[in-house]
Protein backbone atom coordinates (compact mmCIF):
# COMPACT_ATOMS: atom_id res chain seq x y z
CA UNK A 1 0.00 0.00 0.00
CA UNK A 2 2.90 2.58 0.93
CA UNK A 3 4.41 2.02 -2.71
CA UNK A 4 1.57 2.46 -4.11
CA UNK A 5 0.57 5.94 -2.55
CA UNK A 6 4.30 6.76 -2.84
CA UNK A 7 3.68 5.81 -6.62
CA UNK A 8 0.65 8.21 -6.59
CA UNK A 9 2.18 11.18 -4.90
CA UNK A 10 5.25 11.11 -7.45
CA UNK A 11 3.94 9.83 -11.13
CA UNK A 12 1.26 12.05 -10.27
CA UNK A 13 2.88 15.41 -10.38
CA UNK A 14 5.51 14.22 -12.71
CA UNK A 15 2.74 12.97 -15.30
CA UNK A 16 1.20 16.76 -14.34
CA UNK A 17 4.12 18.81 -15.48
CA UNK A 18 4.86 16.35 -18.15
CA UNK A 19 1.22 16.93 -19.93
CA UNK A 20 1.98 21.01 -19.16
CA UNK A 21 5.10 20.85 -21.06
CA UNK A 22 3.69 18.63 -23.59
CA UNK A 23 0.32 21.25 -23.88
CA UNK A 24 2.47 24.25 -23.85
CA UNK A 25 5.58 23.18 -26.55
CA UNK A 26 2.07 22.64 -29.11
CA UNK A 27 0.18 25.88 -27.89
CA UNK A 28 2.29 27.74 -26.11
CA UNK A 29 5.89 27.54 -27.67
CA UNK A 30 7.41 30.55 -26.40
CA UNK A 31 6.83 29.16 -23.18
CA UNK A 32 8.14 25.46 -23.59
CA UNK A 33 11.34 27.06 -25.35
CA UNK A 34 11.96 29.40 -22.40
CA UNK A 35 11.75 26.42 -19.76
CA UNK A 36 13.05 23.49 -21.44
CA UNK A 37 13.98 24.34 -24.55
CA UNK A 38 16.57 26.99 -23.90
CA UNK A 39 18.12 25.56 -20.99
CA UNK A 40 19.20 22.41 -23.11
CA UNK A 41 20.03 24.43 -25.80
CA UNK A 42 22.68 26.11 -24.17
CA UNK A 43 24.14 22.68 -22.72
CA UNK A 44 24.42 21.16 -25.74
CA UNK A 45 26.15 24.35 -27.23
CA UNK A 46 28.41 25.07 -24.66
CA UNK A 47 29.44 20.86 -24.75
CA UNK A 48 30.14 20.33 -28.52
CA UNK A 49 30.84 23.71 -30.06
CA UNK A 50 34.49 22.85 -30.46
CA UNK A 51 33.56 19.51 -32.19
CA UNK A 52 30.99 20.77 -33.84
CA UNK A 53 33.02 23.82 -35.71
CA UNK A 54 35.85 21.24 -36.46
CA UNK A 55 33.59 18.79 -38.13
CA UNK A 56 31.75 21.52 -40.10
CA UNK A 57 35.12 22.89 -41.31
CA UNK A 58 34.74 26.45 -39.33
CA UNK A 59 38.14 25.55 -37.88
CA UNK A 60 41.82 27.04 -38.95
CA UNK A 61 45.40 25.49 -38.43
CA UNK A 62 46.91 27.73 -35.30
CA UNK A 63 49.66 30.05 -36.28
CA UNK A 64 53.00 29.33 -35.22
CA UNK A 65 53.57 31.13 -32.66
CA UNK A 66 50.74 29.33 -30.99
CA UNK A 67 51.94 26.25 -31.51
CA UNK A 68 55.00 27.09 -30.30
CA UNK A 69 53.47 27.85 -26.79
CA UNK A 70 50.82 24.84 -26.91
CA UNK A 71 54.27 22.43 -27.18
CA UNK A 72 56.77 24.29 -24.77
CA UNK A 73 54.35 25.72 -22.15
CA UNK A 74 51.12 23.21 -21.91
CA UNK A 75 53.85 20.62 -23.16
CA UNK A 76 50.93 19.06 -25.51
CA UNK A 77 52.31 17.57 -28.43
CA UNK A 78 49.15 17.54 -30.50
CA UNK A 79 48.10 21.21 -31.10
CA UNK A 80 44.22 21.50 -31.78
CA UNK A 81 42.73 23.22 -34.55
CA UNK A 82 41.03 26.88 -33.64
CA UNK A 83 37.54 27.68 -33.80
CA UNK A 84 35.62 31.06 -33.93
CA UNK A 85 36.24 32.33 -30.46
CA UNK A 86 32.93 32.77 -28.87
CA UNK A 87 32.73 36.55 -27.74
CA UNK A 88 28.63 36.28 -26.42
CA UNK A 89 25.80 34.37 -25.69
CA UNK A 90 22.19 35.69 -24.92
CA UNK A 91 18.90 33.72 -25.10
CA UNK A 92 15.35 35.21 -25.83
CA UNK A 93 12.15 34.10 -26.05
CA UNK A 94 12.38 32.66 -29.48
CA UNK A 95 15.54 31.03 -29.49
CA UNK A 96 19.57 32.51 -28.87
CA UNK A 97 21.80 34.74 -30.52
CA UNK A 98 26.02 34.07 -30.17
CA UNK A 99 28.46 36.39 -31.46
CA UNK A 100 31.62 35.20 -33.14
CA UNK A 101 34.92 36.49 -33.26
CA UNK A 102 36.11 34.71 -37.07
CA UNK A 103 40.21 33.77 -36.80
CA UNK A 104 42.12 34.50 -39.55
CA UNK A 105 41.40 32.28 -42.80
CA UNK A 106 37.45 32.15 -42.36
CA UNK A 107 34.65 34.35 -44.25
CA UNK A 108 31.02 35.12 -43.43
CA UNK A 109 30.25 32.99 -46.44
CA UNK A 110 32.09 29.64 -44.92
CA UNK A 111 29.69 30.07 -41.77
CA UNK A 112 26.60 30.96 -44.01
CA UNK A 113 27.23 27.68 -45.97
CA UNK A 114 27.74 25.39 -42.57
CA UNK A 115 24.24 27.04 -41.25
CA UNK A 116 22.21 23.93 -42.16
CA UNK A 117 24.81 21.66 -40.03
CA UNK A 118 24.59 23.77 -37.32
CA UNK A 119 20.85 23.56 -36.87
CA UNK A 120 21.11 19.75 -37.17
CA UNK A 121 24.35 19.51 -34.76
CA UNK A 122 22.19 21.53 -32.37
CA UNK A 123 18.85 20.80 -32.24
CA UNK A 124 17.50 23.99 -33.26
CA UNK A 125 14.80 25.25 -35.97
CA UNK A 126 16.95 27.59 -37.76
CA UNK A 127 20.46 29.19 -37.68
CA UNK A 128 20.61 32.69 -39.74
CA UNK A 129 23.95 34.16 -39.89
CA UNK A 130 24.47 38.06 -39.80
CA UNK A 131 27.66 40.28 -40.03
CA UNK A 132 27.55 42.88 -37.26
CA UNK A 133 31.33 43.89 -38.32
CA UNK A 134 34.33 43.12 -39.84
CA UNK A 135 35.30 39.66 -38.19
CA UNK A 136 32.81 39.33 -36.07
CA UNK A 137 29.30 37.43 -36.81
CA UNK A 138 26.28 36.64 -34.99
CA UNK A 139 24.34 33.40 -35.37
CA UNK A 140 20.45 34.05 -34.89
CA UNK A 141 19.36 30.54 -33.33
CA UNK A 142 15.34 30.01 -33.58
CA UNK A 143 14.36 27.23 -31.43
CA UNK A 144 11.19 26.69 -33.03
CA UNK A 145 8.97 28.05 -36.01
CA UNK A 146 8.31 31.24 -35.39
CA UNK A 147 6.23 31.92 -38.43
CA UNK A 148 3.70 29.51 -37.43
CA UNK A 149 1.93 31.65 -35.29
CA UNK A 150 2.89 34.97 -35.86
CA UNK A 151 3.81 37.24 -32.30
CA UNK A 152 5.43 40.45 -33.44
CA UNK A 153 8.30 41.07 -30.65
CA UNK A 154 7.71 43.67 -28.03
CA UNK A 155 10.43 46.37 -29.01
CA UNK A 156 9.95 47.51 -32.57
CA UNK A 157 12.20 49.84 -34.45
CA UNK A 158 10.37 53.68 -34.56
CA UNK A 159 11.02 56.22 -37.24
CA UNK A 160 9.74 59.35 -39.41
CA UNK A 161 9.36 56.42 -42.09
CA UNK A 162 10.04 53.02 -40.46
CA UNK A 163 6.88 51.00 -40.12
CA UNK A 164 7.71 47.13 -38.88
CA UNK A 165 5.17 45.04 -41.28
CA UNK A 166 6.05 41.77 -40.91
CA UNK A 167 8.29 38.92 -38.58
CA UNK A 168 11.40 37.12 -40.02
CA UNK A 169 12.08 33.83 -39.49
CA UNK A 170 14.94 34.59 -37.14
CA UNK A 171 12.44 36.32 -34.70
CA UNK A 172 13.17 39.94 -35.33
CA UNK A 173 10.87 42.45 -37.27
CA UNK A 174 11.12 42.86 -40.75
CA UNK A 175 10.64 46.83 -40.74
CA UNK A 176 9.96 48.79 -44.32
CA UNK A 177 12.31 52.15 -44.23
CA UNK A 178 11.51 54.06 -46.80
CA UNK A 179 14.62 56.48 -46.39
CA UNK A 180 16.97 53.44 -46.76
CA UNK A 181 15.17 51.70 -49.41
CA UNK A 182 12.02 54.08 -51.03
CA UNK A 183 10.42 51.88 -53.77
CA UNK A 184 9.22 48.49 -53.29
CA UNK A 185 7.63 45.92 -55.07
CA UNK A 186 5.15 43.09 -54.15
CA UNK A 187 3.63 40.26 -55.76
CA UNK A 188 1.79 37.31 -54.84
CA UNK A 189 -0.91 35.14 -56.15
CA UNK A 190 -4.33 35.26 -54.90
CA UNK A 191 -5.00 33.95 -51.43
CA UNK A 192 -1.26 34.14 -51.02
CA UNK A 193 -1.00 37.19 -47.92
CA UNK A 194 -0.12 39.96 -50.14
CA UNK A 195 -3.45 41.92 -49.43
CA UNK A 196 -2.58 41.29 -45.52
CA UNK A 197 1.00 42.70 -46.31
CA UNK A 198 -0.78 45.94 -47.85
CA UNK A 199 -3.19 46.42 -44.48
CA UNK A 200 -0.33 46.11 -42.04
CA UNK A 201 1.68 48.23 -44.34
CA UNK A 202 -1.11 50.69 -44.29
CA UNK A 203 -2.02 50.56 -40.66
CA UNK A 204 1.44 51.41 -39.89
CA UNK A 205 1.80 54.19 -42.50
CA UNK A 206 -1.70 55.70 -40.76
CA UNK A 207 0.13 56.41 -37.87
CA UNK A 208 2.89 58.48 -39.19
CA UNK A 209 2.54 61.64 -40.61
CA UNK A 210 2.72 61.17 -44.18
CA UNK A 211 0.37 61.38 -47.28
CA UNK A 212 -1.25 58.18 -48.71
CA UNK A 213 -2.33 58.23 -52.22
CA UNK A 214 -3.72 55.08 -53.86
CA UNK A 215 -4.54 53.89 -57.28
CA UNK A 216 -6.70 50.75 -57.31
CA UNK A 217 -7.96 50.01 -60.86
CA UNK A 218 -10.41 47.09 -59.64
CA UNK A 219 -12.65 50.34 -58.76
CA UNK A 220 -11.98 50.87 -55.81
CA UNK A 221 -12.39 47.54 -53.87
CA UNK A 222 -9.39 47.04 -52.31
CA UNK A 223 -8.55 50.82 -50.95
CA UNK A 224 -11.75 52.25 -50.54
CA UNK A 225 -12.09 51.39 -47.15
CA UNK A 226 -8.90 53.12 -46.51
CA UNK A 227 -10.60 56.99 -47.88
CA UNK A 228 -10.52 58.60 -44.27
CA UNK A 229 -7.05 58.50 -44.24
CA UNK A 230 -5.84 58.77 -48.19
CA UNK A 231 -4.90 62.39 -49.83
CA UNK A 232 -5.63 60.93 -53.31
CA UNK A 233 -7.42 58.15 -54.85
CA UNK A 234 -8.14 56.64 -58.13
CA UNK A 235 -10.37 53.95 -59.03
CA UNK A 236 -10.36 53.57 -62.98
CA UNK A 237 -6.88 53.74 -65.47
CA UNK A 238 -8.20 57.23 -66.47
CA UNK A 239 -7.89 58.64 -63.07
CA UNK A 240 -4.75 56.78 -62.57
CA UNK A 241 -3.10 58.49 -65.56
CA UNK A 242 -3.92 62.17 -64.61
CA UNK A 243 -3.10 61.43 -60.91
CA UNK A 244 0.24 59.96 -61.89
CA UNK A 245 0.56 63.28 -63.84
CA UNK A 246 -0.45 65.20 -60.93
CA UNK A 247 2.24 63.11 -58.72
CA UNK A 248 5.30 64.21 -61.60
CA UNK A 249 4.03 67.73 -61.37
CA UNK A 250 3.86 67.77 -57.53
CA UNK A 251 7.54 66.10 -57.81
CA UNK A 252 8.78 69.17 -59.62
CA UNK A 253 7.07 71.47 -57.67
CA UNK A 254 9.48 70.41 -54.89
CA UNK A 255 12.67 70.66 -56.88
CA UNK A 256 11.94 73.87 -57.58
CA UNK A 257 11.72 74.36 -53.95
CA UNK A 258 14.67 71.89 -53.09
CA UNK A 259 16.92 74.51 -55.78
CA UNK A 260 15.98 77.58 -54.09
CA UNK A 261 17.11 76.52 -50.63
CA UNK A 262 20.17 74.23 -51.88
CA UNK A 263 19.22 71.30 -50.46
CA UNK A 264 19.78 67.26 -51.95
CA UNK A 265 16.52 66.32 -50.38
CA UNK A 266 13.37 67.45 -48.27
CA UNK A 267 14.77 66.11 -45.30
CA UNK A 268 17.61 68.90 -45.87
CA UNK A 269 15.07 71.91 -45.84
CA UNK A 270 13.75 73.69 -42.36
CA UNK A 271 10.61 72.21 -40.89
CA UNK A 272 8.49 74.70 -41.52
CA UNK A 273 8.91 74.70 -45.49
CA UNK A 274 9.35 71.01 -45.65
CA UNK A 275 6.77 68.85 -47.48
CA UNK A 276 5.05 66.24 -46.16
CA UNK A 277 6.04 62.80 -47.37
CA UNK A 278 4.10 61.00 -49.70
CA UNK A 279 3.72 57.57 -50.54
CA UNK A 280 2.16 56.30 -53.48
CA UNK A 281 0.38 52.98 -52.75
CA UNK A 282 -0.44 50.76 -56.19
CA UNK A 283 -2.75 48.26 -55.83
CA UNK A 284 -2.66 45.98 -59.10
CA UNK A 285 0.41 47.28 -61.32
CA UNK A 286 -0.65 45.21 -63.86
CA UNK A 287 -3.88 46.86 -64.31
CA UNK A 288 -1.95 50.06 -65.90
CA UNK A 289 -0.31 47.93 -68.52
CA UNK A 290 -2.95 46.23 -69.51
CA UNK A 291 -4.52 47.87 -72.85
CA UNK A 292 -7.99 46.78 -74.88
CA UNK A 293 -7.14 48.21 -78.21
CA UNK A 294 -4.85 50.86 -79.90
CA UNK A 295 -6.86 54.22 -78.18
CA UNK A 296 -5.21 52.81 -74.79
CA UNK A 297 -1.78 52.16 -75.71
CA UNK A 298 -0.83 56.54 -75.88
CA UNK A 299 -1.82 56.40 -71.87
CA UNK A 300 -0.26 52.98 -71.22
CA UNK A 301 2.90 54.18 -72.44
CA UNK A 302 2.09 58.01 -70.73
CA UNK A 303 1.60 56.08 -67.17
CA UNK A 304 4.52 53.58 -67.12
CA UNK A 305 6.84 56.28 -68.12
CA UNK A 306 5.31 58.50 -65.05
CA UNK A 307 6.17 55.98 -62.66
CA UNK A 308 9.77 55.28 -63.64
CA UNK A 309 10.04 59.22 -63.83
CA UNK A 310 8.54 58.63 -60.47
CA UNK A 311 11.04 56.05 -59.45
CA UNK A 312 14.08 57.54 -60.79
CA UNK A 313 13.98 60.74 -59.28
CA UNK A 314 11.22 61.30 -56.55
CA UNK A 315 12.89 59.91 -53.46
CA UNK A 316 14.27 63.63 -52.94
CA UNK A 317 11.47 64.68 -53.30
CA UNK A 318 9.81 62.68 -50.49
CA UNK A 319 7.32 60.68 -52.98
CA UNK A 320 8.06 56.62 -52.21
CA UNK A 321 6.47 54.42 -54.51
CA UNK A 322 4.90 51.02 -53.17
CA UNK A 323 3.54 48.74 -55.96
CA UNK A 324 1.80 45.67 -55.85
CA UNK A 325 0.45 43.01 -58.33
CA UNK A 326 -0.54 39.12 -58.67
CA UNK A 327 2.00 38.37 -61.67
CA UNK A 328 4.30 40.72 -62.92
CA UNK A 329 6.70 39.81 -66.36
CA UNK A 330 8.29 41.29 -69.12
CA UNK A 331 5.63 40.02 -70.99
CA UNK A 332 3.40 43.53 -69.11
CA UNK A 333 4.80 45.53 -71.88
CA UNK A 334 7.45 48.21 -72.73
CA UNK A 335 8.64 49.46 -69.05
CA UNK A 336 8.00 46.65 -66.98
CA UNK A 337 11.34 45.95 -66.45
CA UNK A 338 12.83 49.58 -66.65
CA UNK A 339 10.38 49.89 -63.81
CA UNK A 340 11.22 46.96 -61.81
CA UNK A 341 14.90 48.36 -61.69
CA UNK A 342 13.97 51.40 -60.02
CA UNK A 343 12.16 49.24 -56.74
CA UNK A 344 14.74 48.04 -54.69
CA UNK A 345 12.50 46.21 -52.16
CA UNK A 346 11.60 43.35 -52.88
CA UNK A 347 8.89 40.95 -51.44
CA UNK A 348 7.35 37.99 -53.10
CA UNK A 349 4.42 35.76 -51.66
CA UNK A 350 3.67 32.53 -53.61
CA UNK A 351 3.22 33.23 -56.91
CA UNK A 352 1.35 30.76 -59.89
CA UNK A 353 4.51 31.05 -62.23
CA UNK A 354 8.24 30.82 -61.92
CA UNK A 355 8.86 34.31 -63.96
CA UNK A 356 7.10 36.28 -61.99
CA UNK A 357 9.44 34.99 -58.74
CA UNK A 358 12.30 35.26 -61.77
CA UNK A 359 10.88 38.94 -62.31
CA UNK A 360 10.76 39.39 -58.31
CA UNK A 361 13.92 38.33 -56.94
CA UNK A 362 16.07 36.58 -59.79
CA UNK A 363 18.09 39.99 -60.64
CA UNK A 364 19.09 40.38 -56.73
CA UNK A 365 18.87 37.11 -54.83
CA UNK A 366 19.06 34.16 -57.18
CA UNK A 367 18.82 31.91 -54.08
CA UNK A 368 15.57 32.94 -53.13
CA UNK A 369 13.61 31.99 -56.13
CA UNK A 370 13.59 28.81 -54.93
CA UNK A 371 12.52 29.49 -51.19
CA UNK A 372 9.52 31.16 -53.30
CA UNK A 373 8.23 28.40 -55.37
CA UNK A 374 8.51 25.90 -51.77
CA UNK A 375 5.62 28.35 -50.41
CA UNK A 376 2.87 26.25 -49.40
CA UNK A 377 -0.21 27.47 -50.13
CA UNK A 378 -2.02 26.43 -46.69
CA UNK A 379 0.23 29.20 -45.42
CA UNK A 380 -1.29 32.22 -46.11
CA UNK A 381 1.28 35.65 -45.30
CA UNK A 382 4.71 33.32 -45.68
CA UNK A 383 7.22 35.80 -48.43
CA UNK A 384 10.17 36.45 -49.26
CA UNK A 385 12.04 39.50 -48.72
CA UNK A 386 15.11 40.81 -50.34
CA UNK A 387 16.94 43.65 -51.46
CA UNK A 388 19.98 44.79 -53.27
CA UNK A 389 22.37 43.69 -51.08
CA UNK A 390 21.70 39.89 -52.57
CA UNK A 391 20.14 39.07 -49.06
CA UNK A 392 16.77 37.80 -48.35
CA UNK A 393 14.88 36.01 -45.48
CA UNK A 394 11.41 34.95 -45.06
CA UNK A 395 8.40 36.50 -43.42
CA UNK A 396 5.27 36.27 -42.49
CA UNK A 397 2.86 39.14 -41.51
CA UNK A 398 0.49 38.86 -38.58
CA UNK A 399 -3.48 38.56 -39.32
CA UNK A 400 -5.17 41.70 -39.98
CA UNK A 401 -8.25 41.76 -40.91
CA UNK A 402 -10.03 44.79 -43.26
CA UNK A 403 -12.47 46.42 -40.91
CA UNK A 404 -9.79 46.66 -38.92
CA UNK A 405 -7.83 48.35 -41.04
CA UNK A 406 -10.24 50.51 -42.18
CA UNK A 407 -10.82 51.57 -38.60
CA UNK A 408 -7.13 52.28 -37.42
CA UNK A 409 -7.51 54.70 -41.20
CA UNK A 410 -10.90 56.61 -40.13
CA UNK A 411 -9.11 56.66 -36.51
CA UNK A 412 -6.09 58.98 -37.80
CA UNK A 413 -8.26 60.75 -40.63
CA UNK A 414 -7.02 64.25 -38.81
CA UNK A 415 -3.45 62.91 -39.78
CA UNK A 416 -4.36 63.17 -43.58
CA UNK A 417 -2.89 66.28 -45.30
CA UNK A 418 -3.75 67.84 -48.16
CA UNK A 419 -1.93 68.82 -51.03
CA UNK A 420 -3.01 71.57 -53.48
CA UNK A 421 -1.54 69.52 -56.17
CA UNK A 422 -4.23 66.37 -55.49
CA UNK A 423 -7.36 68.41 -54.07
CA UNK A 424 -9.03 67.08 -57.28
CA UNK A 425 -8.13 63.09 -56.49
CA UNK A 426 -9.48 63.67 -52.58
CA UNK A 427 -11.60 60.42 -52.09
CA UNK A 428 -15.04 60.32 -51.21
CA UNK A 429 -15.89 58.99 -47.71
CA UNK A 430 -18.23 55.85 -47.53
CA UNK A 431 -20.42 56.21 -44.86
CA UNK A 432 -22.60 53.68 -43.38
CA UNK A 433 -26.39 53.69 -43.47
CA UNK A 434 -28.10 54.14 -40.41
CA UNK A 435 -29.12 51.31 -38.22
CA UNK A 436 -32.85 53.13 -37.58
CA UNK A 437 -33.13 55.16 -40.75
CA UNK A 438 -36.47 55.23 -42.49
CA UNK A 439 -37.64 53.28 -44.92
CA UNK A 440 -37.74 55.00 -48.67
CA UNK A 441 -40.79 52.96 -49.78
CA UNK A 442 -43.68 53.86 -47.98
CA UNK A 443 -45.57 50.43 -47.05
CA UNK A 444 -48.88 49.85 -48.74
CA UNK A 445 -51.82 48.02 -46.53
CA UNK A 446 -53.03 44.30 -48.34
CA UNK A 447 -56.43 45.11 -48.73
CA UNK A 448 -59.20 42.55 -49.88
Amino acid sequence: MSDLSTLWEVGLPLAGAGGGLGYARARAPRVFWSLVGLPVARVRFAVTYRSTMDVCGLTVQPSRLRAFMVRTVARRADVQPVPPKIRRVRGSATGMRVTLRLPAGLEPADVVAASERLRHAWGVHSVNVVETKPGFVELRMTGYDVLRRVKMPRRLPSGPMTVPVALREDGTAFVRDYLKVPHALTLGANQSGKSMYQRNLIAGLARLNVALVGIDCKRGVEQRGYAPRLSALAVTPEEASALLDALVGEMEARFDLLSEYGAADVWALPDKVRPVPVVLLVDEVAELFLVTGKKDEERRDRMVTQMIRLGQMARAAGIFLEVCGQRFGSDLGKGATTLRAQLTGRVVHRVNDKQTADMGLGDIAPDAVVAVLTIPPDRPGLAVAGDSSGGWSRIRTPELSATKTAALCAQYAHLTPRIPALEPFWPVVPTAPAADAPPLLKPVPITD
